[in-house]
C-alpha cells in the first residue's frame, strides 16, 4: 500500500491516544465511531499499565513494573543490546487486544486509523529519572520503541491489511529540549526521532505528537510527515516553518480542543481560536489553501481524564470544527476570517 494520506478528507479528526473507559470494547467502539482515524485506545484509568511508558517497556531486561504504573530499573541488567519480547498477553496491551479483535468487526479495514507510542526522547528520560545512567538510558529506550514498534505494526498489517496506518511518536517532555540541562543537543535528539520514524515508515505513515509548546523547528528537522501540535497563539511565531513543512507534503494535526481543566467551550469559540491563528498564519504568508487542506483535528491530549460523555462531548465539537474546516469555500474566506 501508499504510504500517504492523500486520501484523508481536509479536517479529519483522529484522537491522541488515551481514552476514559475501563471497558476495552467500549473504548475500541467509542473510537471507531466519534473519530475519522480510529485510534487504537490506551487505557490508563483501567490499569496503569496501560502507560505509553509502560507499554513500550514490556520486555525490556532490568526493568520492573510496580503497581499504578511505577518503574524499578535495575541498571546491572540493562543492554541497549538486548532483544526485547514485546509481550502482547499482558495487561499492558488490554486495548490494544480489543482493538485488533474488534476493528474488523467494526468495518476497520479499509479505514485509515491511528495509534501512538511513546517517543525515544521521553521514554529514555523516563528510564534517567528510574536510576538509569545517561550512557544506556537513550540507546535503551531506542532499542525498546524499535522493537515495540515492529511487533505492533506487524500485527495491526495482518489484522487490517487495507488500512493505512498512521503512527505518531509522543514526546511530552521534549517541552524542555532548549533548557540548560536538558541532557542531549538538539541534533542529537532529530537523529534519535529520525531512526525510529524510519524503521516505523516499515507500517504508516510517521508523526510526532507534543501536547506542551515544545520548540517545533526541532521536532521539524527530525522529518515527520505528521505534525501533532496544540492549536495557540504561539505557533504563529513558527509560521514559516509550518510552511515549509505543508510545502513538502506534511500535515498538521491542530489540538482544536482543549484538553486542560473544566471543558465547557463551545465548537464555535474553538474554531474561533483555530482560525484566528490560521488568519494571523496566512497574514505572515501561509499559503490559505494548503493550511486548510492539510490540516487535521484533534484534542490537545488523551481524554482519560474526563468520563465517557464527556469525551464525547469533545468529538463532537470536533466533528462540528472539521465541518467548518470543509465547508470553507475559498481561500479568501480564511484570509478574512470569515
Amino acid at each position: 500500500m501508499a504510504r500517504t494520506l492523500d486520501g484523508i478528507a481536509p479536517g479529519a479528526t483522529l484522537g491522541v491516544g488515551s481514552l476514559p473507559h475501563r471497558s476495552a470494547s467500549a473504548a475500541v467502539e467509542f473510537s471507531v465511531k466519534n473519530f475519522d482515524l480510529p485510534v487504537v485506545p490506551r487505557l490508563p484509568r483501567r490499569s496503569g499499565a496501560e502507560s505509553l511508558a509502560n507499554q513500550a517497556l514490556v520486555g525490556v531486561p532490568g526493568v520492573e513494573m510496580g503497581p499504578y504504573g511505577t518503574l524499578a530499573v535495575d541498571v546491572t541488567r540493562l543492554d541497549p543490546e538486548a532483544p526485547v519480547t514485546t509481550d502482547l498477553l499482558t495487561d499492558n496491551f488490554v486495548g490494544f487486544r480489543a482493538f485488533t479483535e474488534l476493528a474488523p468487526q467494526l468495518g476497520v479495514d479499509g479505514r485509515s486509523f491511528k495509534w501512538q507510542v511513546v517517543g525515544p526522547v521521553t521514554l529514555g528520560l523516563t528510564l534517567l529519572r528510574a536510576g538509569a545512567p545517561d550512557h544506556l538510558a537513550f540507546r535503551v529506550a531506542t532499542q525498546a520503541i524499535n522493537e515495540h514498534v515492529a511487533t505492533l505494526g506487524s500485527v495491526l498489517a495482518e489484522v487490517l491489511p487495507n488500512s493505512m496506518q498512521l503512527i505518531v511518536f509522543d514526546e511530552p517532555l521534549m517541552v524542555d529540549l532548549m533548557s540548560n540541562d536538558f541532557p542531549l543537543a538538539p541534533d542529537a535528539v532529530a537523529d534519535m526521532l529520525s531512526g525510529v520514524m524510519a524503521s516505523a515508515q516499515t507500517f504508516g505513515v510517521v508523526g510526532l505528537h507534543c501536547c506542551f509548546e515544545a520548540d517545533w523547528p526541532s521536532l521539524l528537522e527530525a522529518g515527520p510527515q505528521v505534525l501533532s501540535m496544540p492549536a495557540t497563539e504561539a505557533v504563529v511565531d513558527v509560521s514559516g516553518y509550518l510552511d515549509r513543512f505543508m510545502q513538502n507534503g506534511g500535515r498538521i494535526a491542530w489540538g482544536a480542543v482543549g484538553t486542560e481543566g473544566p471543558v465547557g467551550v463551545s465548537a464555535g469559540r474553538s474554531w474561533k481560536a483555530l482560525s484566528g491563528i490560521w488568519c494571523k498564519m496566512v497574514q505572515r504568508g501561509t499559503d490559505p489553501g494548503m493550511l486548510r487542506s492539510q490540516s487535521l483535528l484533534s484534542p490537545q491530549s488523551g481524554l482519560a481524564s474526563y468520563s465517557p460523555a464527556v469525551a464525547e462531548e469533545i468529538c463532537e465539537s470536533l466533528h462540528n470544527i472539521s465541518l467548518r474546516v470543509r465547508d470553507q469555500a475559498s481561500a479568501a474566506k480564511l484570509v478574512f476570517g470569515a
